[in-house]
């Protein structure tokens, strides 16, 4: 039963879409894209108490783990590859399942959504336990893979968020948090991979950004704890440690060398005056909070 569904009506606006052309198309569909931030902004409090849920599981030692089928999975796995880059996380502190697994990111297993078993042997195979928390992501709300997974964490004492785009859900029940931003039907009739896999990717970008700000993985709005795996990365990482530090980025080079390429480490050996091992110290000491150990 989907009619009841937001994200499968029929939206007017876009009823006669196939007689249009190319331009009307792009105006059609950007207007309906300018909804999407609005119906997120609508849950922003919902999304706050999730980064500080988020934010509390890893600076226990927990792990964040995404799960969801289709559209919602692939977009749970994008946000967990994007951490190690960005914000210097272990590979294993932010992990995204999706059902049917790795084959489905680039192709679509079929009814694979529709078994709630799986999803339980996917969260053991990664050892989930009551230290993580569970991102349950399912723009319908109805996922049954979704669904028992937040139904088995729930049932081991862990944390669960709920990431929905239609209420009322049969996921609201298993959730701590649930956030449920409602962008409306879709431009091509429940084809979510369009303002609910939008809204599904800013609240995600908002999560992990968030959690990682309040980790200390930041300096103002600076990377200062990204990993420099490619020449953009230790550019950019020669740019940070220059701007905090005040020297050149001659100099903020070797200054990086000597840190083993670690921006925060470098930027602390150079305030405090001290070697590296002094400063990963220091950096420890005050929960990586670069701020703290400067000001």
């Amino acid at each position: 039963m989907l009619h009841h569904l937001t994200t499968e009506g029929v939206n007017p606006a876009s009823e006669q879409i196939d007689r249009c052309g190319a331009d009307e198309i792009v105006q059609l569909i950007l207007a309906e894209d300018r909804k999407i931030a609005a119906a997120v902004a609508r849950v922003a409090d919902d999304i706050a108490q999730a980064i500080d849920r988020i934010a509390a599981t890893l600076r226990g030692g927990g792990r964040l783990v995404y799960l969801g089928a289709g559209t919602s999975g692939r977009l749970g796995v994008l946000d967990a590859s994007e951490c190690p880059p960005t914000f210097n996380t272990d590979p294993g502190q932010v992990i995204g399942l999706i059902a049917g697994g790795p084959d489905a990111l680039t192709r679509a297993i079929e009814g694979a959504e529709d078994d709630p078993v799986a999803a339980v042997g996917d969260l053991q195979r990664v050892g989930f336990s009551d230290a993580d928390v569970l991102v349950g992501i399912a723009t319908s709300g109805r996922t049954p893979y979704v669904i028992g997974a937040l139904r088995h964490a729930r049932s081991i004492g862990a944390t669960t968020i709920g990431l929905v785009c239609n209420s009322p859900s049969e996921i609201d029940r298993w959730a701590d948090v649930l956030i449920a931003p409602i962008p409306g039907p879709e431009i091509i009739s429940g084809s979510t991979r369009m303002k609910a896999g939008t809204a599904t990717k800013m609240v995600l970008n908002m999560l992990s950004t968030g959690a990682m700000i309040r980790l200390g993985k930041t300096y103002g709005n600076l990377m200062v704890d990204l990993r420099a795996t490619n020449t953009k990365l230790t550019l950019r990482s020669r740019q940070i440690v220059a701007r905090l530090t005040g020297l050149a980025e001659s100099e903020a080079a070797p200054l990086l060398d000597r840190a083993g390429g670690e921006v925060k480490t470098a930027i602390v050996m150079h305030h405090r005056s001290v070697s590296a091992e002094e400063a990963r110290r220091l950096l420890e000491r005050h929960q990586g909070h670069l701020r703290q150990v400067i000001r």
